[in-house]
C-alpha cells in the first residue's frame, strides 16, 4: 500500500512503498510563493497517479498556508492546469 506524506522540513511531498520512497514532488520557498521544481516517481509505480497525488498535496498544503503556487516543473504545471479547467 503506497503512503503520501508531506514534508515540510524537506520542502516536499513524498509517496512511500513499504518504507522506501518512491516518488515525490519537491519545491522552493521564495517569499510568500512555493515554487514546484521537481516530480518523480519510480518508474515501475507509473501510471498509477501517484505523481497527481504529489502535486496535488503540495498544492493543498500551499493554499492552507496562503502561498501562491509556481509550478516550475512541467508535470506539476499540467497537473495544475488540468486542475483549473
Amino acid at each position: 500500500m503506497i503512503q503520501y506524506v508531506f514534508e515540510g522540513t524537506k520542502s516536499r511531498s513524498a509517496a512511500y512503498n513499504d518504507g522506501q520512497l518512491i516518488g515525490l514532488c519537491q519545491y522552493q520557498v521564495e517569499g510568500d510563493r512555493w515554487i514546484i521544481t521537481h516530480t518523480e516517481v519510480q518508474p515501475e509505480f507509473g501510471g498509477r497517479g501517484i505523481a497527481r497525488e504529489l502535486v496535488m498535496m503540495v498544492a493543498r498544503k500551499a493554499k492552507e498556508h496562503g502561498f501562491t503556487l509556481v509550478p516550475v516543473c512541467s508535470y506539476a504545471a499540467k497537473v495544475l492546469d488540468q486542475q483549473q479547467q
